[in-house]
């Protein structure tokens, strides 16, 4: 079922976002060649407790971590350790918070020092894709409008986006109906209503679509091995202009 939120609850999803929003901003400031994607992840479980809120991914269907991080072909759900960040790598990290039973959840990719032009483009496209579907969520546009104009963009860039894995609504749990694909579908879908709250999160990819996952059951690759990048943003629907909910 779809549930559409209140003022309150919005604003404690706010809380939640904001969270999530900063958290990133920290962990941005300590990317750099030595680190470990376990420091990482500590710094980040660390920071979420600090505001009073708690990791929402840590124990999640199991998950070991607090961060998702996720290197180079990695896509989604890379289980933080003992990895090294290297000069030229991209980084793909998804945080969640819980506030007060209400959630935030937001991922960005980062270059490692300096990267090459392929990669620099990706992270690019890939953050405005993610803008791109958040313009679309308006009252008097469809669920699907989100997909298709992600996709649209993605594809006049030369990349592809990920079609295994979706966009989700958000709440009091992290995953909630409806899905929202990042690849154009053949209908519109249901049309957006006020309180709405959705998770729009384009995973893009240099070479092929496709993906595998890995012996460690979580982490996703691309099953060429080419370069993958992720954003996501948690935003409820207004009547206004779209409220995006972990800006920091």
């Amino acid at each position: 079922m779809i549930s559409c939120k209140t003022k309150r609850e919005i604003e404690l999803m706010r809380y939640a976002g904001q969270v999530v929003g900063k958290t990133l901003e920290t962990l941005g400031n300590h990317i750099r060649p030595g680190i470990t994607s376990a420091d990482l992840d500590k710094i980040a479980e660390d920071f979420i407790k600090s505001q009073d809120c708690t990791p929402a991914f840590k124990g999640l269907y199991g998950f070991p971590g607090s961060v998702c991080i996720s290197f180079n072909e990695e896509v989604v759900h890379g289980i933080p350790g003992k990895r090294v960040l290297k000069e030229g790598d991209i980084i793909s990290l998804d945080v969640g918070a819980t506030y007060k039973g209400w959630n935030g959840d937001a991922a960005a990719t980062f270059p490692v020092g300096k990267v090459s032009a392929q990669a620099d483009k990706l992270i690019r496209v890939t953050k405005q894709a993610t803008m791109v579907g958040v313009e679309q969520m308006r009252l008097g546009r469809y669920l699907f409008d989100i997909s298709g104009a992600i996709n649209n963009y993605v594809e006049e860039n030369g990349f592809s986006v990920v079609t295994q894995y979706v966009g989700h609504g958000i709440g009091r749990k992290v995953h909630e109906d409806p899905q929202v694909p990042n690849n154009r579908q053949p209908k519109r879908g249901l049309p957006l209503r006020k309180g709405m709250c959705l998770a729009i999160e384009p995973m893009v990819n240099v070479g092929t679509y496709e993906t595998v996952i890995k012996p460690d059951r979580w982490t996703v690759v691309t099953k060429d091995g080419s370069l993958s990048a992720h954003f996501e943003h948690s935003i409820a629907v207004t009547d206004g202009e779209p409220f995006i909910l972990t800006l920091p």
